[in-house]
């Protein structure tokens, strides 16, 4: 999912830039000092989900954990997504420094927009079946806001990216149906064991 700078315009590296700051500067704004440790280790996770990766020139499709790191984090994943980006970039060459910005944005909005839609149930399902449920869209539904951001990125790059976004929507349908369930999963774990992580007041069967 990642796009290198080559195939991007300069209209949209600036534009991505701009967003993915702005994001980035909400997300510090809004980070408690007691949750820095919780941004740190998701900023690991995001980095480390997206090492094994089948290439898609000239993107490529991998776990991306936006909606759980959005669903735990808030806003405070667009600078977690901003760290795990920078040292894959730095490290392995993965994206590039000039899109550091779009690729941000691609794939932490998703993630701020999922906690927004579905933080109510992750917190106050009584059941775990619905939490999964919760979960799951997230998960699911973030991957695929952020492999269409990817390709309207890619279209407002130029008209010969048009077959490279198709194909990368299509390489990310996979992706989504594991996200859902990986996330759907860890949520309700979370929600059991540390449910002040996902902002709600008691686990399963304990007195609110």
């Amino acid at each position: 999912m990642h796009l290198p700078d080559s195939v991007l315009s300069a209209p949209v590296l600036v534009g991505g830039a701009a967003l993915a700051a702005g994001g980035v500067a909400l997300g510090l704004r809004r980070m408690d000092i007691d949750r820095v440790p919780q941004v740190a280790v998701l900023a690991s996770a995001l980095f480390v989900a997206s090492l094994v990766h089948v290439p898609v020139p000239p993107t490529s499709a991998h776990l991306v954990l936006n909606g759980l790191a959005g669903a735990v984090l808030g806003w405070s994943v667009f600078p977690a997504m901003l760290i795990a980006l920078l040292l894959q970039a730095i490290l392995y060459g993965h994206g590039g420094l000039a899109g550091l910005g779009v690729n941000t944005v691609t794939m932490a909005l998703p993630g701020v927009i999922v906690w927004q839609l579905f933080r109510g149930g992750m917190v106050r399902s009584p059941s775990r079946p619905a939490v999964f449920a919760f979960g799951a869209l997230a998960g699911g539904l973030a991957v695929a806001m952020a492999i269409g951001l990817t390709a309207l990125a890619l279209l407002a790059s130029g008209r010969e990216y048009r077959t490279v976004a198709l194909t990368a929507v299509v390489a990310h349908l996979p992706v989504m149906a594991v996200e859902a369930v990986v996330t759907g999963f860890v949520v309700t774990f979370v929600r059991k064991v540390r449910p002040e992580l996902l902002g709600a007041r008691c686990g399963f069967g304990q007195p609110a």
